[in-house]
């Protein structure tokens, strides 16, 4: 008797704790697809911006340049053709030596963010070296005339709380991705074009490049843009991204 109310006690321990690593399980999978619902931040849980609302078939194309200057003019080129908008994401450094590209990026419709002053990894660095890099990047890009910019992706995309939280403190948007099909990388041009293809739906967020490092994508993009244009998603900058989160939120609540 001893021994068979020890089993069933062992089986009862056994069957709570499977019991519970299911609910942890189901709570995990719901946080992570409830976050892709919340695209703001609140004081508690600052956060950046990855994905749009998944159930508006608005999606955004993003670029990052760095460094160069010879990707730049085909890459609006071919975003002029195809009559899409975009949004820019620019070091300070690079901006404060291209101010002439600087210029055509606006001059096409495109929305210019920043990536701080100098493209070096925020979470390899102190919090005040970050600070600086932002404060000397806000100066830069307020010199050439850009003194609202409030869209900030990270270099390399990389953040820890402690960034994230002086970006919330001085009022940036944080902005991430969640497509990425490694054009720098140059993996073949039909390589990025299935990626993007595969993976790009309702309030998605790519991430492609405008560095000279980068020898692929705007041929890619003249099969990528209509394509996805012939899916029924339309382009638009992050800010409008954001603007139709923000009031698709506000009918939810009221």
């Amino acid at each position: 008797m001893t021994h068979f109310f020890v089993f069933k006690l062992k089986k009862s321990k056994s069957i709570a704790l499977l019991l519970l690593l299911s609910l942890c399980t189901a709570l995990f999978i719901w946080i992570e697809s409830e976050s892709n619902f919340s695209v703001f931040s609140s004081k508690e849980n600052p956060a950046a911006l990855s994905q749009g609302n998944p159930d508006d078939p608005s999606i955004a194309l993003t670029f990052n340049i760095s460094w160069g200057t010879e990707m730049v003019e085909p890459t609006l080129e071919v975003l002029k053709k195809h009559d899409v908008t975009t949004t820019f994401f620019l070091i300070g450094e690079w901006a404060e030596h291209h101010p002439d590209l600087v210029e055509k990026i606006e001059a096409n419709g495109h929305e210019i963010g920043m990536m701080g002053y100098r493209y070096e990894s925020y979470v390899k660095q102190e919090i005040e070296q970050v600070r600086k890099d932002l404060a000397k990047a806000q100066d830069t890009f307020a010199s050439l005339g850009y003194s609202d910019l409030r869209l900030l992706r990270t270099p390399s995309g990389h953040l820890n709380s402690e960034v994230m939280k002086l970006a919330e403190n001085q009022g940036y948007d944080v902005i991430q991705w969640n497509v990425n099909p490694r054009d720098w990388e140059n993996p073949g041009t039909q390589v990025i074009i299935d990626h993007v293809l595969k993976n790009t739906n309702n309030g998605d967020i790519i991430l492609l490049n405008a560095s000279d490092s980068v020898k692929q994508t705007p041929k890619a993009l003249e099969t990528i843009l209509p394509t996805l244009k012939q899916k029924g998603l339309s382009f638009v900058t992050i800010s409008e991204l954001i603007s139709r989160a923000q009031a698709e939120n506000n009918e939810v609540r009221e």
